[in-house]
Formats: C-alpha cells, sequence, structure tokens
C-alpha cells in the first residue's frame, strides 16, 4: 500500500521530467442494454421516468488508463475479451504513445498482469537481452512471483507497482469507473454493442476535453486500523 501511494505522490514530479504514471485496470461486462421503451424527460411536477424493462444486446470489456499526474484517460481497449494477449496489446499501445518514456503502471494481481506476453513485451521494449527462460520450468518465465519480480524491477524503463489482494480500491482508474458507470451507463439505452463502444469512445472524448483533473489522493498508505 505504501508503495502505491508513494508511486503516485511522485506522479507529478516523474510527469515533469517526461515519464507516465498510468492507473490500469479492466471494467468487464460492460452491459449494452436497451430499454423497451423511450426515456420520458422531465416536466413540471414529474421526474424523469426510466423504462425499466430492457433487452440486452450482449457485453463488452473495457481496458483503461487513468494518467495519475494529468487527470486524462488514455486510449483503451474494449473487447468481447480480455486474455493475456488482449491485455499485453493494450500495455503495448499504451506505450506506443510516447515509446521511449518511462512507464510506471499501477495494477492489481491478476493472473494476466503478470504473464509471459507481458514479461516478453517489457523485455523487448527495455532491450533486455537476458535468458527468460520457460514458462513453468525454469528462470524468469517460470511462475507468476519470478515473472512478478522481473516486472516490479525499478531499473526497467517500463515497470508495474501491483496493489495487494482485495485492495482494488488503491486503484485510481477504479474511481474513473465509477464516473463512467454514474454518468454513461446506468441511464443510457444502446442498440448494439457497437453503438455501446462508439458512447464509450465519444465519453472518454468529452471527459478527456472538459473534466479531466488529477484525482487529490490523500492516502498515505497508514494502516486504516491498528
Amino acid at each position: 500500500m505504501q508503495n502505491v501511494c508513494d508511486t503516485y505522490g511522485e506522479a507529478q514530479a516523474l510527469h515533469e521530467q517526461g515519464a507516465h504514471v498510468v492507473s490500469t485496470d479492466e471494467k468487464t461486462g460492460i452491459q449494452a442494454l436497451e430499454r423497451k421503451y423511450p426515456t420520458r424527460p422531465p416536466r413540471p411536477g414529474l421526474v424523469e421516468r426510466i423504462e425499466f424493462e430492457y433487452v440486452r444486446r450482449g457485453t463488452l470489456c473495457l481496458i483503461a488508463n487513468f494518467h495519475v499526474a494529468t487527470g486524462e484517460v488514455l486510449e483503451g481497449t474494449i473487447g468481447p475479451t480480455r486474455t493475456e494477449d488482449d491485455f499485453a496489446s493494450h500495455i503495448a499501445t499504451t506505450i506506443d504513445r510516447d515509446p521511449k518514456a518511462t512507464w510506471i503502471f499501477v495494477l492489481d494481481q491478476l493472473n494476466t498482469h503478470m504473464s509471459e506476453s507481458l514479461v516478453r513485451l517489457v523485455a523487448e521494449r527495455c532491450h533486455i537481452v537476458d535468458d527468460l527462460g520457460e514458462k513453468g520450468r525454469r528462470g524468469i518465465l517460470k511462475s507468476l512471483p519470478s515473472r512478478k519480480q522481473f516486472l516490479v524491477d525499478t531499473s526497467h524503463r517500463i515497470r508495474f507497482v501491483y496493489t495487494p489482494k482485495h485492495c482494488s480500491w488503491l486503484n485510481q482508474v477504479e474511481l474513473w469507473f465509477s464516473i463512467l458507470v454514474r454518468r454513461l451507463l446506468k441511464r443510457a439505452s444502446f442498440v448494439s454493442l457497437d453503438d455501446l463502444q462508439t458512447r464509450i469512445v465519444e465519453f472518454i472524448r468529452y471527459f478527456n476535453n472538459v473534466l479531466a483533473k488529477p484525482f487529490k489522493w490523500t492516502y498515505t498508505g497508514r494502516p486504516l486500523r491498528a
């Protein structure tokens, strides 16, 4: 917890030096729900009335980045799955925004966040020529702990800071997900998955242009109880 909070505290100074501290996670199972009947707008004496019956049009997963120093949401990945390859591809796309910069990703300890694909991506982008070993057998790739040790190495230009288990509230992108739900998903009607994806992309663009600002992070990492 202390490490995560220290990383947030250093984000602005690192940004001024050209580095990026990014909070990353997936929001899964975003439903494209189409209301059976149109929403009735408010009028004198009546509040807005939203149809409670809906038709399910499918679900999508959003992998999002919240830039801690600027408050912007960087390019997200929207698709039907959140596999190891999906996540590694998302991280690669994020790094490509500023390929020579230092990138520090804050994220939880999901297996796909400590994958073989991610280790190979970091090794390639950081020009690490060491033998990575073999998954399940030896070396850096052998196990989750060995891969995690490699990915958190502070000597790497691209590295990861993991939140403790059951501490998703430490991940700032979760705060942005709650904004997405309140301002877009909760009351909307989507006629298709394409409609849902388009509206999410448009909301991210709107958020960055109008609402983006860093969260005022006051928690310092101290235990919440003795």
